[in-house]
């Protein structure tokens, strides 16, 4: 589960802070998929950075834990290594990779394992065959990385997140590229990882017809007085 407990986030620190959202409480529990909705410019970038770790929070505590840990972690004061092993992310945008080979890139799902240097173990090898195998990429793997579509490379992304084997992860934007069939595509694949191998998913879109009816709960972002709230619902009740 990742939970937020009276949360701020925002950027700076001290009198040079700037606060976008703050009092969040909201929790998604393992095998529930979660889509965070709002308009531009309320935040929800910015929530799933500081949920991810990738921003500090301002206020507040992130929990985080797998289905088979009975005490929750604060991911705001918890190491690297820790963070890595609880949350894993995937970003929009599609950054020169060289020639790599899809399975090198899903490989580096291991790195919280393994290390940078580290070669890769048995485990390690059968942490990515899974990762491809659940995501159904396996006729790609030996191919380089920047030959696929955009609809391949984010399921390469998907993997590498599985390879990492953390019971949470984040996803920003994951269908901004894609078009109509693998926007469909990408949702049934993160709803059967969720149900099928209780991942806790959460991720931000703004295509809310592929994602209404098929997330099992929303978090909505709007901004109220200038400032962003958060609520939760079971249904997807906000409109662009």
């Amino acid at each position: 589960m990742i939970e937020a407990r009276n949360l701020s986030i925002g950027y700076g620190s001290g009198r040079h802070r700037t606060c976008i959202a703050s009092g969040i409480d909201a929790r998604i529990d393992d095998g529930r998929l979660c889509c965070l909705v709002g308009r531009n410019g309320t935040g929800k970038s910015t929530l799933l950075r500081t949920l991810a770790g990738l921003l500090p929070a301002l206020d507040g505590s992130i929990m985080a834990s797998g289905p088979d840990k009975a005490d929750a972690t604060d991911l705001t004061s918890a190491k690297d290594s820790e963070k890595t092993r609880l949350v894993s992310v995937v970003l929009t945008g599609h950054p020169d990779a060289g020639m790599l080979k899809v399975r090198d890139v899903v490989g580096f799902g291991r790195i919280p394992f393994s290390g940078i240097l580290g070669g890769l173990s048995d485990p390690d090898e059968k942490a990515i065959d899974n990762a491809i195998r659940l995501v159904g990429i396996e006729e790609l793997e030996q191919k380089d990385i920047d030959c696929l579509s955009d609809g391949e490379y984010q399921k390469v992304m998907i993997a590498k997140a599985l390879a990492q084997e953390t019971p949470v992860i984040l996803l920003d934007e994951p269908s901004a590229f894609l078009d109509y069939p693998s926007k469909l595509e990408l949702m049934d694949l993160l709803a059967g990882l969720a149900h099928n191998e209780g991942k806790t998913i959460l991720l931000s879109s703004h295509d809310l017809d592929i994602v209404n009816g098929r997330a099992d709960m929303y978090w909505i972002m709007e901004k109220r007085n200038g400032e962003s709230r958060l609520t939760t619902s079971s249904e997807l009740t906000f409109q662009l």
